[in-house]
């Protein structure tokens, strides 16, 4: 659905811009959303994009836009935009979002950036102290923070005047007279109480904070498990520093599960950014087909100590596609669950043995029932017990390794502290490949000699 509403979005604004249609062009940039306009202007050349751009009268979508826009289009679409517009366009956006768009930029442009902002400067050169990935990188500086003794209508007052315009109004965070933080309390508590009451007598003081090093995967699984719309980030005197809302946490969730599944895939998590180039993106697959290129050279040693009976018995080539398949299949499937069970907390590396022993018999029954099934071809089309009874037990042994090596490599790599998401690329599958090709031709030798 939304696919399609992109799609129609997308034709009609290349249609009007052929037709040169600017009434039309600007009611549709003005009603659409800047998020919405960020999917159109990648298919769009250059000039076409400033013509857009130009057409937005409301200069905080313009901010929006600037925030989605993918870093090749953004980069090569500001190049050309005058610097006190540019400026004037990052002042009336969120710091947070401000510090990860100057990230983005070339030091020299970035520098001169700040440099000539007025309004928020040093927020966002705070924050740029901070890594990309961590709390302090993510968060938000703007947030209401209270001391213990205000009471609910001093705070419902501040609210009114000094914090009319917070990102995350919900939550008052109460601190003690060194900024550290105490407690927290919500907007709803804050109108049932007597208007008198002090912060401190009605607060929760059970707390879920990061520290500003924090990786910002943890921060949203820590939003996610406690279903909170804010979690305040404090320093290592747990001094308040600022806040991680609920929307930044969507797009960590978004940008962790993109770069899991690419490093699957056995692509780098860059890939997405760097299509635009053959080059690049050549460069970037290279070292990680190397694994699978090393893989082939070892399954093809494998094969040829086994040449003998591949020359006596041919009918074995038949079954090598099928087997290797299967037990590919189901690797690829455990080491996936266990990759995004870690990722999202619904596992533990604690849990190293349970979770292997379980994908090892899911892996033996699923084998017993595959197995059976090609013996069974096998029988039928060569009618020889011995070549069905190998390729069965050749399936069984793929599938329950394959489980095994899934589950288990993951699992370790996360031990050992190293992205387990690598894991389950060209290593997993490659392993898989030689091990399934062994085992098959081994009990086949066996069986028909």
């Amino acid at each position: 659905m939304q696919g399609d509403r992109t799609k129609i979005l997308v034709e009609s604004i290349k249609r009007l811009l052929r037709r040169n249609a600017v009434i039309h062009l600007q009611k549709i940039v003005n009603k659409t959303h800047a998020a919405d306009l960020s999917v159109v202007f990648p298919s769009l050349p250059l000039s076409n994009q400033h013509r857009l751009f130009d057409m937005i009268a409301d200069v905080q979508q313009k901010g929006v836009l600037f925030s989605e826009l993918d870093e090749n289009t953004l980069l090569n679409f500001t190049e050309n935009i005058e610097l006190d517009e540019f400026v004037e366009i990052l002042e009336n956006m969120a710091s947070d979002d401000v510090a990860d768009l100057i990230g983005r930029l070339p030091e020299e442009k970035a520098a001169a950036v700040l440099e000539k902002m007025e309004k928020g400067s040093e927020e966002v050169e705070g924050l740029l102290r901070y890594k990309d990935d961590t709390a302090g990188g993510i968060m938000v500086p703007d947030f209401i923070a209270l001391k213990q003794n205000t009471t609910a209508r001093g705070a419902i007052e501040s609210l009114q005047t000094e914090h009319s315009d917070v990102e995350m109004p919900f939550y008052l965070y109460v601190v003690d007279e060194y900024g550290k933080l105490v407690g927290v309390c919500s907007l709803r508590q804050l109108v049932v109480v007597p208007p008198e009451t002090p912060l401190k007598e009605f607060m929760s003081t059970d707390v879920f904070s990061v520290q500003t090093d924090t990786d910002q995967e943890e921060v949203a699984k820590l939003v996610a498990r406690y279903d909170i719309l804010a979690v305040p980030v404090v320093n290592r005197t747990n001094v308040l520093e600022g806040i991680v809302t609920v929307d930044d946490v969507i797009d960590i969730f978004r940008a962790e599960a993109t770069e899991d599944f690419l490093k699957m895939a056995g692509v780098s998590g860059e890939e997405f950014i760097e299509t635009k180039s053959v080059i690049k993106s050549m460069r970037i697959r290279l070292p990680w087909l190397f694994a699978s290129c090393v893989g082939g050279i070892f399954a093809f040693f494998v094969i040829g100590q086994f040449e003998e009976s591949l020359t006596r018995f041919t009918y074995l080539a038949a079954f090598i596609p099928v087997i290797m398949g299967m037990g590919g299949n189901i690797g690829t499937q455990s080491s996936t669950i266990v990759v995004r069970g870690l990722a999202t907390g619904l596992l533990d590396i604690r849990d190293i043995w349970s979770v292997v022993f379980k994908e090892l018999a899911v892996g033996f029954i699923l084998g017993i029932v595959y197995g059976t099934l090609i013996a069974v071809v096998a029988q039928f089309q060569y009618n020889l017990v011995a070549v069905a009874a190998s390729v069965a037990l050749a399936v069984l042994c793929s599938m329950s390794v394959a489980a095994l090596v899934g589950s288990l490599v993951p699992m370790l790599f996360a031990r050992i502290n190293i992205d387990p998401a690598v894991a389950t690329g060209p290593f997993v599958t490659t392993s898989i490949d030689i091990i399934s090709v062994f085992f098959y031709f081994k009990i086949a030798t066996t069986f028909l000699e």
